[in-house]
């Protein structure tokens, strides 16, 4: 069994469009779509029997409380994705604290709850940044899936373990998936990647992660990324609406396939993080 996660953000709240939509701007400029994307996210789920972990955004679980509580009825596991879809890493200590108190507090109130997981907005925790987990092991988290151990213009720690492991903190950082070709390590955890690879090379490479590694995969996406009905956001550059836009449509297709053909959990099923 491999696990199955979701990133639970609205399109306007990628880290990507931030210099386009201030934090203050959202909901506001842009229709709100993160409730019907998600629900449509739940029903797929559904359909095909597989359990998944959402890390959902604070902002999120505030704005729309009945989704959360419906996510948590249905069986999955509730995290934590902070609460203002920050960069880890472009805050200081005390703002990165409050922000994840913040979420952190509000989903278990909401949920009767104990939120173990944590994963930082864009893979944002890096060799500039490593005190963040000792500040997760302050709050009460067990396990963070914040990493991404590839070279990328806007995530990465190319040199950090590629599996399961336990921090020096006392954190289980559970990076996302790799593949190493000519000795590099290519992305293979989903999001746009996942839109970009044709879907018979995703399937094999997940196929052969799980053969040579013996390790379970762990698949991400975002439920903007089965919403190609979004509207559109203008003046960013060119390569942020490339990566975002990519494929949408055939999005829920793949999703499906992938559903299908791999069995699926949430992460502390398939990681035995209970």
């Amino acid at each position: 069994m491999n696990a199955l996660t979701m990133d639970v953000e609205d399109y306007f709240q990628v880290a990507a469009f931030s210099s386009k939509i201030d934090f203050d701007d959202w909901g506001k400029t842009y229709p709100v779509r993160v409730e019907e994307s998600t629900t449509r996210a739940l029903e797929i789920f559904s359909e095909h029997n597989a359990k998944a972990t959402f890390f959902i955004l604070g902002w999120v679980a505030e704005a729309y409380p009945s989704l959360v509580q419906r996510i948590a009825n249905e069986g999955h596991e509730i995290a934590s994705h902070g609460y203002a879809h920050q960069k880890a890493n472009t805050q200081s200590r005390q703002e990165f604290k409050n922000d994840v108190y913040r979420s952190k507090a509000f989903i278990e109130d909401l949920t009767g709850q104990e939120i173990k997981g944590y994963r930082a907005p864009s893979f944002s925790i890096d060799t500039s940044n490593e005190w963040a987990f000792d500040v997760l092991y302050e709050l009460g988290f067990r396990y963070s899936s914040s990493t991404y151990p590839v070279k990328h213009d806007h995530y990465g720690a190319p040199t950090w373990p590629r599996f399961k492991h336990t921090r020096p903190e006392g954190i289980i950082e559970l990076p996302i998936p790799t593949s190493q070709f000519g000795g590099k390590s290519i992305p293979i955890g989903g999001g746009g990647f996942f839109r970009l690879y044709p879907y018979w090379l995703s399937r094999l490479l997940i196929r052969q992660f799980m053969t040579e590694t013996g390790q379970p995969y762990s698949f991400y996406f975002h439920p903007w990324e089965i919403d190609h009905l979004q509207p559109k956001v203008s003046g960013v550059p060119l390569k942020s609406q490339l990566r975002h836009y990519l494929n949408l449509k055939l999005m829920e297709g793949r999703l499906k396939k992938l559903l299908t053909d791999f069995q699926w959990g949430t992460m502390r099923q398939v990681y035995k993080l209970d």
